[in-house]
């Protein structure tokens, strides 16, 4: 479980993170995707340990709040799997359709 939810919570990040504050950017950022800990955090920015659990609780119910609004990252998941989906069919039925294997690769690079 705690593995899903670092992974949904540096998803949500890359969506979003331009939304937060840059507080809010550095603990998510050095909890989630560095792994620092609590601990460790509290000690970089000389405030408590509760202080640091406190806000990274809080700035991820803001990132569950902005994805259930905007839809930003369950829409590229969807997006992803369609494509994958295009992808699989075009290979199988249209191998040797040169434009529609391209089309396919340009439409997979808008979400790099």
């Amino acid at each position: 479980m705690e593995i899903e939810k670092t992974n949904r919570m540096n998803a949500l990040f890359e969506f979003y993170s331009t939304l937060l504050t840059q507080k809010q950017m550095n603990y998510m950022e050095m909890y989630y995707a560095d792994d620092f800990s609590l601990g460790e955090i509290a000690q970089e920015f000389a405030v408590s340990r509760q202080a640091v659990y406190d806000n990274i609780k809080r700035t991820g119910k803001i990132l569950e709040d902005y994805e259930r609004k905007l839809h930003m990252y369950s829409d590229y998941v969807v997006r992803s799997q369609l494509l994958e989906k295009l992808e699989t069919h075009l290979h199988a039925n249209y191998p040797d359709d040169t434009l529609a294997h391209d089309l396919v690769v340009k439409l997979a690079e808008i979400d790099e």
